[in-house]
């Protein structure tokens, strides 16, 4: 990290930093306290913010599940932060360097707070989440409900309904709308946190310890994704209408594909806290002349900038821009960190609903554990991460080796992922027909056969059930079954007609509740897929501080702010915004079975095919990451042959 006017750093003085700026500078005892307190403030909005971040995260399912939306859909909910962020990350990061930093991330960190809080709205807008069972489908009006059995009074149940459709009686509203607008503010206000941060931290912390302050900035936001996963644990844990329906009729648990849990509340709870976040850094000074490294820097360019007008400030932005641009190794490093951010949202964004599916473990036990170990280890990791760069002192080229090493170390961990893994469970007509053969006709007309054809049982209805059999329906109606004993959570269904063409007796013949369990080889391949996981983190948060400071280093001082901006800019349009839309319309391609709509039109999907899911997860993060890494060695080369034509210049001249 340089600092503006101190040209006392590393080991290799300023020939690593293309800046040209030899003369010494006086030290300081101590870094001023006002700076103590802005790092520790900006600390908690980078908590709140990564707090939110990671709740966000983990609500991606039940956000899918509640709204009816596949995974694209959700994915666009996801990146309209990325989409506010860039609306305004390039303007503010140069333009707000111009002026008072503290108050403009302030105000940012409270756009941050509203827009949080704006998205937990739909909860209390929309009517209470109606889960596919026989009670969801019934009309009040009409008094008709959909038997959860076999019945031939179905067929002229679903007419009916189907003719209330036809009427207009249950249209909805895309409240989706207003938890992705909500997103977006969350987005715009974020666009000043880390330009101005970082660059406010870099211009009057000590050359020795700039690094090291922002490796524990760092380090302190990634506490906030322990919380935000363990928040989207206990929310996950909790029903959606929580308070509003006795728990007891309740006939779900978090291990059911229809399972919502109480996604809104983590969202309250985050909102204000960045709201709480906000107000001090309103009463920061603009500067800190008190630090004598740039106490004469900012006196002189302060009372230059009182008289600039915005106008005249931005003539120098397109120059600016320009020789920003031309910089090759920055356009390379560029192009690198895009795959890289790629392969990295993929990760982030998709990991809960990854180990959801592929190893059938509910929501809120999958956030808490993604909580308490993967995210500790990155947050070792990136504290680590900014130790060394103090430790050793180390350059522009020693930062590159070390985030290369952390990368390729990374690639190497994550190759076992793919053993791991577990097959998808039997579902009748789903994954497998109905008399247990091998093969799968034609799923959208595998569902009634002889045993169930007379039943009625509507295509909408998933209210999967394990018959005695060790095979999963989905439905009571579509196992043939006849009655039903108990209530609840308890309730068993008798005289299934397709579980008896298996061979078992009428006595036999049974369900209960909910899917089959999988093979208990599954729990242990999970524990061990986040160990590996947890050790991935770990190596690849060593190159964290590397990672920002690079992109500092190799452009010149003065557009410190601007090629920070400039880079989140580019990380966002490129990177962070088409990976989880993308990838979410590959993972669609994957669902088997679609949940459908009363009134028509697919819902969220119920079950994946787990084997083609993984193969596509692991597939392109691989390969992503190795084409990046590739560059990433490319970058490392060009900046050894800087480093040396630097020093041949210098020993010349």
């Amino acid at each position: 990290m340089t600092v503006e006017g101190s040209p006392e750093r590393f080991s290799e003085p300023r020939t690593i930093e293309f800046s040209g700026r030899n003369q010494k500078t006086p030290q300081t005892k101590c870094c001023s306290p006002t700076l103590k307190i802005f790092i520790g403030l900006l600390a908690f909005c980078y908590f709140t913010k990564s707090l939110t971040g990671a709740y966000t995260k983990s609500t991606i399912t039940q956000i899918e599940r509640r709204f009816e939306i596949p995974s694209s859909t959700a994915g666009i909910i996801d990146v309209s932060f990325e989409m506010g962020n860039l609306l305004v990350i390039t303007v503010v990061s140069y333009f707000g360097a111009k002026f008072h930093r503290p108050k403009i991330i302030g105000a940012g960190v409270l756009l941050m707070g509203i827009g949080t809080l704006l998205m937990a709205l739909p909860h209390f807008i929309m009517s209470q989440y109606k889960y596919d069972t026989a009670a969801a489908h019934s009309n009040d009006a009409d008094n008709f409900t959909v038997s959860s059995t076999c019945s031939s009074d179905n067929q002229s149940t679903v007419q009916q309904l189907v003719s209330g459709c036809l009427k207009g009686e249950s249209e909805s509203s895309p409240m989706w709308v207003i938890a992705l607008f909500g997103n977006i503010l969350r987005g715009i206000g974020e666009a000043s946190i880390g330009p101005l941060g970082m660059s406010f931290i870099d211009d009057y912390a000590r050359p020795e310890n700039s690094a090291f302050y922002i490796g524990c900035l760092h380090t302190l936001g990634v506490i906030g994704p322990i919380f935000g996963y363990s928040l989207g644990s206990l929310c996950a844990s909790l029903y959606v209408d929580i308070g509003l329906v006795d728990q007891e009729s309740v006939t779900i648990t978090p291990q059911d594909s229809r399972w919502v849990g109480a996604w809104w509340l983590g969202y309250v709870v985050s909102g204000l806290l960045t709201l709480l976040a906000a107000l001090p850094l309103w009463f920061l000074p603009r500067a800190l002349p008190e630090n004598p490294q740039t106490s004469k820097l900012d006196n002189a360019s302060n009372q230059h900038k009182h008289t600039l007008s915005i106008t005249e400030i931005a003539k120098d932005f397109g120059p600016s821009l320009k020789r920003l641009l031309t910089n090759g190794i920055y356009l390379l490093y560029l192009v690198y960190s895009v795959l890289a951010l790629n392969a990295f949202t993929i990760v982030i964004t998709y990991t809960p609903k990854y180990l959801e599916q592929q190893f059938g473990q509910s929501a809120s036990k999958t956030n808490f554990l993604i909580g308490v170990t993967s995210i500790p280890a990155a947050t070792l990791g990136m504290f680590l991460s900014g130790w060394i760069m103090k430790r050793f002192k180390l350059s522009l080229l020693g930062s590159t080796r070390l985030m290369f090493f952390s990368s390729v170390t990374t690639l190497v961990c994550t190759i076992p992922y793919f053993a791991l893994s577990c097959e998808n469970i039997d579902v009748a007509g789903v994954t497998v027909p109905y008399q247990g053969s091998v093969e799968v006709q034609d799923i959208s007309h595998g569902l009634l056969t002889s045993c169930n054809a007379d039943c009625g049982c509507p295509d909408f209805q998933w209210d999967p059930v394990c018959g005695q059999n060790g095979v999963t329906y989905i439905s009571p109606c579509h196992a043939g079954c006849n009655s039903t004993r108990g209530a609840g959570q308890n309730m068993t269904f008798h005289g299934c007609t397709c579980i008896q063409s298996w061979g078992l007796t009428s006595g036999t013949s049974t369900a209960v509740l909910g899917q089959c369990s999988r093979e208990t080889s599954c729990t242990k391949m999970f524990y061990i897929y986040l160990a590996l996981q947890s050790l991935a983190f770990f190596v690849y948060s060593l190159g964290t501080v590397p990672f920002f400071l690079i992109s500092l280093r190799i452009v010149d001082p003065a557009l410190k702010s601007l090629s920070v901006g400039v880079f989140l800019l580019v990380l966002r349009v490129f990177g962070g915004i088409p990976a989880p839309i993308c990838f979410g319309a590959l993972i669609d391609s994957t669902c088997l079975k679609w949940g459908q709509k009363k009134c028509g039109g697919s819902g969220a999907c119920r079950m994946y095919d787990t084997e083609t899911f993984r193969y596509l997860f692991l597939g392109l993060v691989s390969s992503l990451r190795t084409v990046s890494y590739t560059l990433l060695w490319i970058v490392t080369i060009q900046i050894k042959r800087k480093v040396q034509n630097d020093n041949q210049m210098s020993k010349d001249g």
